[in-house]
């Protein structure tokens, strides 16, 4: 189970992860939190009279579209997208993150207990961004895999389920950008990149990762779940510049931090199912 914010986040972050499992025979369930009906239009060629009157729609579109990409199932948990206020400005009153925390976690939690997955895959206490949406999605996450398993903790959710494994998302850091950035500046290539290079700042917090999945074979699906987001991805800009077989060359895996285990490991892992492989 890979928990988002919005529809495209499945996308940017650890799709071709779930596009290998999914063509390996897993079952694969993403879900995502809101329906990013406060968001932008970032694609200049979707920015036309109609779309933002009926984004809510488009963007669901956008997710089944994906979803049938990717080749794994997805529902939306049923909150409104918070946006991304300006500095002083106040969060809507209906939205995502102003809903009290033990709605969402026990949505969630009734997801979890319907789907069984071993493993359970989100953000960290960053949220990737400090977008509302992104913070309340890793607080959420977090609560509903404590409390999956304990029978007595959100009763009417259904029967106890505890998820073996919690990972977080170590996609699009800083490593990344700069091992992109100089592979392809080293062969003459303009990466792109220098800008978001320079937006990370010196003491920003790294994730540790421990858990690198080979997923090279998958990036296509990838791209092509993304681009059906067309009000989220401009097809000529952000990340889809970027040299694709110089990524498969010098970063072909997606990479995740392991913040929680019930099963024995060993560190680094090259498999979210790593240690229950044979349970499964």
């Amino acid at each position: 189970m890979s928990v988002h914010a919005h529809p495209d986040d499945e996308s940017s972050k650890g799709a071709a992860t779930l596009a290998k499992y999914a063509a390996e025979g897993a079952e694969v369930l993403v879900v995502t939190c809101t329906g990013g009906e406060r968001g932008d239009v970032l694609n200049p060629a979707m920015d036309r009279p109609g779309v933002r009157e009926r984004l809510a729609e488009i963007r669901r579109a956008e997710m089944a579209a994906a979803r049938e990409i990717l080749g794994v199932r997805q529902e939306f948990l049923g909150f409104v997208d918070s946006g991304l206020p300006g500095e002083g400005e106040a969060l809507p009153d209906d939205c995502f993150a102003r809903r009290p925390l033990d709605e969402a976690v026990g949505r969630l939690v009734a997801r979890i207990r319907a789907f069984r997955p071993h493993v359970v895959v989100s953000y960290d206490q960053t949220g990737g961004y400090p977008h509302p949406d992104h913070l309340r999605t890793h607080e959420v996450t977090v609560a509903a895999y404590e409390a999956a398993g304990d029978a007595d903790r959100y009763r009417e959710a259904g029967e106890p389920w505890q998820p073996r494994k919690l990972y977080y998302h170590g996609v699009l850091s800083r490593a990344w950008f700069q091992t992109l950035h100089d592979a392809m500046t080293a062969r003459g290539i303009d990466s792109g990149m220098a800008e978001v290079l320079a937006e990370f700042s010196d003491d920003a917090p790294v994730l540790s990762i421990t858990t690198r999945v080979p997923c090279a074979e998958y990036f296509p699906v990838r791209d092509r779940a993304l681009l059906a987001h067309a009000t989220q991805i401009d097809p000529h800009a952000g990340f889809m510049r970027h040299d694709r077989a110089i990524e498969r060359e010098v970063w072909p895996t997606e990479d995740y931090h392991l913040a929680r285990s019930l099963v024995e490991v060993s560190r680094p892992e090259d498999d979210l199912f790593a240690g229950l492989r044979a349970s499964r």
